[in-house]
């Protein structure tokens, strides 16, 4: 009977559905809605194990507060530690920020200051030398001290003339080494100048007791060993004019180096050898005849200068 009233109620629910769902069919069965509809009733007053309890919904909102408060403390200590580490963080960075600014300005003054000890350091390593005229270094020229190292050299090179003019000259060399090219432009002025106006360059700019001790010193001197010295100086200002011919980017290969970086000592020391020993440019002449590197326009002026030391 029971088994009719079940077959019934579920051909009446097929026919329902029938109706609602235009035809098609929706199978069920009645046991397993009958056992789906019994297990919501027991799961509210049911535990693990099977067994229910009265005031189940009691216990179970007190675990969901519980659990509740212990995620919001655990929340509330997690935000606490992440507030105390970005706090620093944040800080920082602002702190960073402002450094940038201040070290923007700070790079800048540092670049310029930089550059300012880079050419105050580029200033002390390279000074610009004063300008020191002919007749500066030349009064600087002590008679005595000249004296003394004559007497010195004599002592150690007495039979060598040769090195004794060489050490001679080179005293002079070092006397006028800080006059430049621009305080003695020799070339110019013996091309633009008249011969009586260069005649006493330079050895009027030297004291009378320096000439004198020159002279009688030079006195002293073989002819044959002044003839070589002379030569050796002529060499020496032709090899000047041919570098400044040459250009300021250098000078030809071969040309023979002075002895020192002052044109005033070496124009010096061979007016005072020709205007004492004459003769010796006597000696001179047929060598300057025979070789062509004496030879030239552009070398007229020097010999016409020394020809003028011979008549003083």
């Amino acid at each position: 009977m029971e088994h009719q009233s079940v077959q019934s109620e579920s051909n009446s629910h097929i026919e329902d559905n029938t109706s609602n769902n235009h035809g098609w069919q929706k199978v069920t069965y009645a046991k397993r809605q009958r056992k789906t509809l019994a297990k919501p009733a027991a799961t509210g007053n049911s535990i693990p194990n099977g067994s229910s309890i009265s005031g189940g919904e009691t216990v179970f909102t007190s675990l969901e507060k519980q659990s509740e408060e212990r995620r919001r403390r655990i929340e509330a200590q997690r935000a606490a530690v992440l507030a105390d580490v970005e706090a620093p963080v944040r800080l920082s960075g602002k702190k960073r920020d402002d450094d940038y600014e201040e070290g923007d300005e700070t790079d800048s003054e540092a670049v310029e200051n930089g550059k300012l000890e880079e050419k105050k350091l580029v200033k002390a390593k390279k000074p610009k030398k004063p300008k020191v005229t002919v007749a500066e270094a030349a009064a600087k020229i002590d008679a005595a001290d000249l004296v003394a190292f004559l007497a010195d050299i004599m002592g150690s090179y007495e039979s060598q003339e040769e090195i004794l003019l060489m050490r001679f000259a080179d005293y002079f060399g070092q006397a006028f080494s800080a006059v430049n090219a621009s305080q003695f432009p020799w070339l110019k002025l013996f091309r633009e100048s008249t011969v009586a106006k260069i005649a006493d360059i330079p050895v009027s700019h030297i004291s009378e007791a320096v000439y004198k001790t020159s002279i009688d010193w030079i006195n002293q001197r073989s002819y044959e060993a002044l003839r070589s010295f002379v030569l050796w100086l002529l060499d020496s200002i032709l090899a000047d004019v041919a570098s400044q011919q040459a250009g300021p980017k250098g000078s030809k290969k071969g040309v023979q180096q002075t002895f020192s970086k002052s044109q005033v000592a070496i124009f010096l020391v061979l007016a005072m050898v020709l205007r004492r020993k004459p003769d010796v440019l006597i000696h001179v002449f047929p060598k300057l005849k025979e070789n062509s590197k004496y030879q030239g326009q552009d070398k007229l002026p020097v010999i016409v200068w020394m020809i003028a030391q011979v008549n003083k």
